[in-house]
């Protein structure tokens, strides 16, 4: 356990300042029926980019820094996503991780949507929380979710009570992916994606000591898949992540071999074409697909770092253009 790490009490006051700057950031704050806080960052309100970066810090649990850089890697899309996080583990997979499955049905409507941020360690409703150590207390919780409509109060109901806190406590923000917001929070996922993968495949997450990584900010698109598409894009063809580990550095080595995005069957073609080939269901994809485009890992205890992988500028441009 990490004492005084908690992601829920980090988060509370970004969250805070958000709500300060809502006007200037065009997002909305109000209060739900249960009493619940709803930022919209990017379906009424227009949201933006800036909106964007500081929902992707709440999400890793006032654990992460994200900003825009300019980059040249991507010459033709020369704006960049740059993550860090000293506490990789606990800020991208015990915080940003979009791994809490939310739905209601209805007579008359239906609400699905998938939670991210610092509450999902509070609920610890997923297997995953399982292989983490760190366990989070505090007294209110903030959850992020990729959605154009907050939940509905049986669902907002569901989250408290599963966080072990009333309505009132909670935060609850709410951005589609066609959105500006939206879709600079996901592409802020880069450095997260990696530690999936690394959890994937087996590897020591408590070797993982820091990390860093970048994905192009890409352009939104009004069509959900199409937006869904750019954002899986940007971090499968254009983004870049590097990780510092300890242990054998030939373990190093095998793991930066098998964590790049060309290892998947999946691979060379744009994620919009791949996602309606198996009819839209997202679990027939290869999950190995979901990766870093290229990597870096150093074997802290030698000095020695190992590379793979590489970016596909062609695939990146057909998905953007």
């Amino acid at each position: 356990m990490n004492a005084g790490l908690s992601v829920n009490v980090r988060a509370s006051e970004l969250v805070d300042l958000l709500v300060a700057d809502a006007g200037a950031l065009k997002i909305g704050v109000t209060r739900g029926s249960l009493g619940e806080q709803l930022i919209d960052g990017g379906s009424r309100f227009h949201g933006g980019i800036a909106a964007g970066l500081r929902i992707a810090e709440i999400c890793m649990g006032g654990l992460g820094h994200v900003a825009l850089t300019p980059a040249a890697a991507t010459p033709n899309w020369p704006w960049t996503i740059a993550t860090h996080s000293s506490h990789p583990v606990i800020a991208c997979l015990g915080s940003q991780y979009a791994g809490w499955k939310l739905s209601y049905e209805a007579d008359d409507s239906s609400f699905f949507a998938l939670g991210s941020g610092p509450a999902r360690a509070l609920a610890r409703r997923e297997p995953l929380f399982e292989k983490l150590a760190n366990v989070d207390r505090a007294d209110s919780g903030t959850l992020v979710l990729e959605s154009a409509v907050a939940p509905p109060a049986p669902v907002v109901e569901k989250i408290a009570h599963d966080c072990g806190i009333s309505p009132r406590q909670l935060t609850i923000i709410f951005a589609p992916t066609q959105s500006l917001a939206g879709s600079t929070q996901i592409a802020a996922r880069a450095l997260e994606v990696a530690l999936h993968k690394a959890l994937e495949l087996g590897f020591p997450l408590d070797r993982i000591v820091d990390g860093m990584a970048a994905a192009p900010l890409c352009p939104p698109h009004p069509d959900f898949v199409a937006a869904m598409g750019r954002t899986n894009d940007a971090i499968i063809y254009g983004g870049q992540v590097y990780l510092f580990v300890s242990g054998a550095a030939g373990d190093a080595k095998s793991f930066a071999e098998l964590l790049p995005s060309r290892r998947s069957r999946d691979y060379g073609r744009s994620f919009a074409e791949l996602f309606a080939s198996v009819n839209g269901d997202f679990y027939a994809i290869d999950p190995m697909l979901f990766s870093p485009a290229m990597v870096i890992v150093t074997a802290i205890e030698t000095g020695e770092s190992f590379r793979a992988g590489e970016l596909n500028l062609g695939l990146l441009d057909a998905s953007f253009a």
